[in-house]
């Protein structure tokens, strides 16, 4: 079954008079276990549809489902309880919490979102720090490690509640090559030993050639012929 299906969605924003139709009209499906991606320009309308897959954001129009739910049936609080049980989220500019250590900033979502027992916790940061290769600087503050490493606590920080879904938004933005090939290469062994679903939202031709499913917008409608495998 498929993780993520669009039907006919549509977004449209209202601004006094003015009307901006973000997204037209858009279908496509998304497999578990995909490393896909949106790209465009600016404006294309792909951090939109990043942002409703995500359940930031109610479709105007259409249906989408993620993992069985139709999203358009949540309201505010029932989308956030669906988003920190089962979706996962990267950033450009990493998103920790400066005050807290590496492995509070992985600890936070389970705080959050799921009442888990202090050692279950302990152990799945652990577990999780080791994967990614960060668990030498598990006492480290963000402030102390590079950017590489920040990004690479935010993919746990994103797979520690059991996420089906990671969504990330120019992740390897701030990231110099060689450390962008490396978070990309990590976040391909996350798919693989948990059978995560990494979609992005990009402009890093890095990033794009190494997804094996590509989705292309333009002023808010899919390209004909996207979302084709790209391996």
């Amino acid at each position: 079954m498929s993780l993520i299906v669009a039907e006919n969605l549509e977004k449209t924003y209202y601004a006094g008079e003015i009307v901006v139709k973000a997204i037209r009209g858009v279908d496509f499906t998304i497999e578990p276990a995909s490393f896909a991606a949106f790209v465009g320009p600016s404006g294309s309308g792909k951090s939109t549809l990043l942002n409703m897959v995500g359940c930031l954001d109610p479709p105007t129009g259409g249906t989408l489902t993620v993992a069985e739910q139709d999203i358009s049936l949540l309201n505010k609080k029932e989308a956030a309880l669906f988003r920190g049980s089962t979706i996962g989220f990267i950033f450009q500019d990493f998103n920790l919490i400066p005050v807290l250590t590496v492995a509070e900033n992985v600890e936070y979502p389970l705080l959050m979102v799921q009442n888990w027992p202090r050692q279950k916790r302990n152990q799945r940061v652990q577990d999780l720090l080791n994967a990614v290769g960060m668990i030498d600087q598990a006492d480290k503050f963000p402030s102390q490690i590079s950017g590489g490493q920040k990004q690479r606590v935010a993919v746990a920080r994103a797979l520690v509640t059991n996420a089906q879904l990671v969504l990330a938004d120019e992740p390897t933005a701030n990231l110099d090559r060689k450390t962008a090939h490396k978070i990309i290469t990590l976040m391909k062994d996350m798919r693989d030993e948990f059978g995560t679903t990494f979609i992005f939202s990009t402009h890093d031709p890095r990033v794009v050639e190494n997804a094996e499913t590509i989705f292309t917008l333009e002023d808010g409608r899919l390209l004909q012929g996207s979302g084709g495998n790209h391996v």
